[in-house]
């Protein structure tokens, strides 16, 4: 990736989370998002987000961004100077999921094995 389309992705992370933040819709719950990734024609692009709660809040969380998401394509275009504002595509981001699960197999392994060292944090 050229480190034009890393600036590109960066910006655009930025200006997508501030719009997410500002969003009131009560579907939405603790959204965070983690990347951005811009086709490089800059038409689309993926945003990557993160959730935290049940499956159900994150099916909430998914229809109140998928619903927003023009909203918050119009509302970046104008803060962001690119030749084309690209259409938003919202994914969840399942890693800070599997890094809570895989701390929490190291925790139990490390209890298993006596408890006298503590599991690293990752």
């Amino acid at each position: 990736m050229s480190d034009r389309m890393r600036r590109v992705n960066s910006l655009l992370r930025e200006a997508i989370a501030t719009e997410v933040e500002d969003l009131k819709d009560p579907r939405l719950g603790f959204v965070t998002v983690t990347s951005v990734d811009t086709a490089p024609n800059l038409r689309t692009a993926v945003v990557h987000y993160a959730v935290i709660g049940t499956p159900e809040e994150l099916a909430s969380s998914q229809a109140a961004l998928d619903s927003a998401a023009s909203r918050i394509s119009r509302n970046v275009g104008s803060q962001v100077r690119l030749k084309y504002t690209p259409k938003l595509t919202f994914v969840l981001d399942e890693a800070a999921e599997r890094s809570a699960h895989i701390s929490a197999i190291l925790r139990d392994v490390a209890e298993e094995d006596g408890g006298d060292e503590e599991a690293p944090d990752v």
